[in-house]
C-alpha cells in the first residue's frame, strides 16, 4: 500500500489538510534512533543553497553551538520557482536547485569540520505530479519515473485523501494528486533505502522523514532497518489532529517525532494567555515523551498557514524562541527562512544567502536573542527546572539547576526584581543584553527587564568580554511603527553606516521585537558619528524621520546603546 503526502509534501497553493491524532496510552517500543547528543538544537536552513549552508556552519552555527543543520530536500525535483517544488521528487539524483552532488558533499564536510551534524529533509512518501523534465534533466510523467519507478510501484488508490478519520484513506490515497509510493512493496522499500544510504555515504548524520503519518510505522521501520547505519538520527513528521485515525505516537518506535501541539500552544499562550501557564509545559500538557519529541516555534508550513507564530509576530516570536531554547522539553528546531507575502514564493536569489538580513533572508538562527540561547541550552543539558517564579501573568523566571537562569518579561511595563537562583555566586553575562550581572552568595541578583525582553545567565558565560552583544560599536533600537511592506533602516556619516545612503548600503534593522527595530553595528572605539532613521517600502520609496541628525560616541570599551523613538 502507498501513502499520501504531508503538509510539507509540496502543493500548489492548496490548503494544509488536518493531520494525525496522538495517543499516549500505548507503550512505544524502544526507539532505534541515536540521541541528538550533547548539542540538540537544529538550525533548519529552509531553502538555502548548499554552499550558503556550508558558510553558515563555519560562520555562525558552529560558533553558536548548534548540534545540527537541517537542509531542504536535495533530490531532483520538478522545475519551478515555488518552495514546494522541492517536495515533488522526480528522481533520487542529488540534482535540485540548491546544488549538485559535489556541492552537497562539500557542505557536509564543511559542516562536520565546524562541529555541526547534517540532517537531510527526505521526501520518500511520494513522487511528483504532472509531466515534465526535472531539475537534473530527467523526463517523467505521473506514475512513470524512468529508471526509478513505474505505475506498478504506486498505490492502487488514485483518489485524493478526503477522510482523516479513516486510516486506509490517509495511508493509501493521494493528497493533491501527488503520485503515492507503495511503501509496502519490497522494491519500493529497497529503492528508498538505497537513496537514504546514498546520503549516508556522503556523510549525512540523519533524516527528517517528510509525510511520515502517511506511511505505516512498520513500513518506515523496515526501510530504516536496511540502512547502512540503522542508528542514524531519525525525525518524523506526524502532525497531530484531534480524533484522527493515525496517531504520532505510533512512530516513536522508529525515532523522534515532531510534536506539533507544542508550537500551536506556544502561539496561543504568547498571543492571548499567560506565560505563568507554562510552568508544567511539555508532558504535563499531554505531549509525547520529551526524549523523543522534536519541537519548534514555527516551520516552513506552519508559518505560512497561521498555525504557529512566525517572524512577523515580533516580540511574541522572539520570546517564544528564547523560552523554547531555555525549557527542557524535546529537541528544538530553529527555523531560518526568508520573508514572504506570497505563501508559495520560493527562496530569494535562488537560495543563495550573500548576507543575513539582506535580500529577504531572515536568518532567525543568527538573531542574537536566539543564537545566544543555544549555548545556554548546551550548558544546562540534563538539569531540570528549578526556582520557578511568576507574577500570575506574563512575567516568569526559572532556573536550570545550578547551570542557568532565565527571566522573560512579556508585559508592557518594566520588571525590576531580586531573583532567587541556584547559580554559584559570582559574575555573569546576561547573554540577551550583554550586561554584567552579579549573583550573591545566596544565589540572588537584582535586575530590571524592559518590556518584551528576556534575561539569560549560565555558567558558561561568566564575563561579557567577547560576546557578540558586547562587541565594540553601536546597538541601535528605535521604536517605529510601519505599514505592511515597510522596513526601518539606519544610515549615517561613516562607511559602516552607509555614508548617508538610502539605497543598498543603508542598514536594515531587525523587527523581531516590533515595534522596536534593532541592529548592532561594529565601529571603532572612541568614534563619534551622526545617524538618522528612514522608512523604506518595497518600491524603494524613502521617508526620513524629522529633526536634526542624531549623534553618539562609541566608548573606549564595549558599545554605545541607543534607545530612540521615531520622530514624525
Amino acid at each position: 500500500m502507498a501513502r499520501s503526502v504531508s503538509a510539507s509534501a509540496g502543493r500548489a497553493g492548496l490548503a494544509v489538510a488536518a493531520l494525525a491524532a496522538a495517543s499516549l496510552t500505548a507503550q512505544a517500543p524502544q526507539a532505534l534512533a541515536a540521541p541528538p547528543g550533547d548539542k540538540d538544537v537544529t538550525a533548519v536552513l529552509f531553502e538555502w543553497r548548499f554552499d550558503s549552508v556550508a558558510k553558515a556552519c563555519t560562520d555562525s552555527l558552529g560558533p553558536a553551538g548548534y548540534g545540527y543543520v537541517q537542509v531542504s530536500p536535495p533530490q531532483e525535483h520538478v522545475q519551478g520557482p515555488q518552495w514546494w517544488t522541492s517536495y515533488q521528487p522526480v528522481s533520487y539524483k542529488i540534482a535540485g536547485r540548491l546544488g549538485d552532488r559535489a556541492a552537497f558533499k562539500r557542505m557536509v564536510d564543511t559542516c562536520h569540520t565546524a562541529g555541526v551534524k547534517v540532517v537531510a529533509d527526505s521526501v520518500i512518501n511520494h513522487m511528483a505530479a504532472g509531466d515534465g523534465i526535472g531539475t537534473g534533466g530527467s523526463s517523467y510523467t505521473k506514475y512513470d519515473y524512468p529508471g526509478v519507478y513505474s505505475g506498478a510501484d504506486m498505490d492502487d488508490c488514485r483518489a485524493t485523501v478526503s477522510n482523516y478519520q479513516n486510516r486506509a484513506d490517509v495511508q493509501n490515497c493521494e493528497l493533491v494528486q501527488l503520485a503515492d509510493l507503495d511503501t509496502g512493496e519490497e522494491y519500493v522499500r529497497g529503492r528508498i533505502a538505497a537513496y537514504l544510504n546514498d546520503l549516508l555515504s556522503l556523510g549525512v548524520d540523519g533524516f527528517r522523514i517528510d509525510a511520515a503519518k502517511h506511511m505505516p510505522a512498520a513500513d518506515l521501520a523496515n526501510i530504516k532497518s536496511r540502512l547502512t547505519n540503522p542508528n542514524a538520527y531519525w525525525k518524523q513528521e506526524a502532525i497531530y489532529g484531534a480524533g484522527e485515525a493515525v496517531q504520532p505516537s505510533e512512530y516513536l518506535g522508529n525515532g523522534d517525532v515532531q510534536e506539533f501541539r507544542y508550537a500551536r500552544d506556544l502561539k496561543r499562550v504568547f498571543q492571548g494567555e499567560k506565560l505563568a501557564y507554562l510552568k508544567n509545559f511539555g508532558e504535563g500538557w499531554g505531549y509525547m515523551p520529551s526524549a523523543q519529541s522534536a519541537v519548534f516555534v514555527d516551520n516552513h508550513d506552519t508559518e505560512r498557514v497561521g498555525d504557529t507564530l512566525n517572524y512577523k509576530d515580533g516580540a511574541n516570536y522572539t520570546l517564544a524562541s528564547v523560552f523554547m531554547l531555555a525549557w527542557p522539553y524535546g529537541s528544538p528546531d530553529v527555523h531560518s527562512g526568508y520573508e514572504w507575502s506570497d505563501k508559495d514564493a520560493g527562496p530569494p536569489n535562488g537560495g543563495t544567502v550573500n548576507a543575513c538580513y539582506t535580500g529577504g533572508w531572515k536568518c532567525q538562527h543568527a538573531w542574537p536573542e536566539i543564537s545566544s540561547m543555544v549555548g545556554l541550552r548546551n550548558t544546562a543539558r540534563g538539569q531540570g527546572v528549578t526556582d520557578w517564579w511568576d507574577n500570575g501573568g506574563n512575567q516568569i523566571a526559572f532556573g536550570r539547576g545550578t547551570k542557568a537562569y532565565v527571566a522573560l518579561n512579556h508585559e508592557t511595563a518594566a520588571l525590576t526584581r531580586t531573583f532567587q537562583t541556584s547559580l554559584p555566586a559570582g559574575n555573569y553575562c546576561d547573554v540577551q543584553s550583554g550586561r554584567a550581572v552579579t549573583v550573591d552568595a545566596g544565589g540572588r541578583f537584582t535586575a530590571t527587564l524592559a518590556p518584551q525582553t528576556a534575561l539569560a545567565l549560565h555558567i558558561g558565560a561568566r564575563t561579557c568580554t567577547g560576546t557578540p552583544s558586547a562587541a565594540g560599536g553601536a546597538s541601535f533600537a528605535v521604536t517605529a511603527t510601519t505599514v505592511p511592506g515597510q522596513d526601518v533602516y539606519v544610515t549615517g556619516d561613516r562607511a559602516e553606516l552607509g555614508n548617508w545612503s538610502t539605497n543598498s548600503t543603508a542598514l536594515k534593522l531587525d523587527p523581531a521585537s516590533y515595534p522596536v527595530w534593532k541592529l548592532d553595528v561594529t565601529l571603532p572605539a572612541g568614534t563619534t558619528f551622526a545617524y538618522k532613521y528612514v522608512r523604506k517600502d518595497a518600491s524603494g520609496n524613502v521617508t526620513w524621520e524629522s529633526g536634526a541628525n542624531r549623534s553618539a560616541t562609541v566608548p573606549a570599551n564595549g558599545k554605545v546603546t541607543l534607545t530612540d523613538t521615531w520622530r514624525n
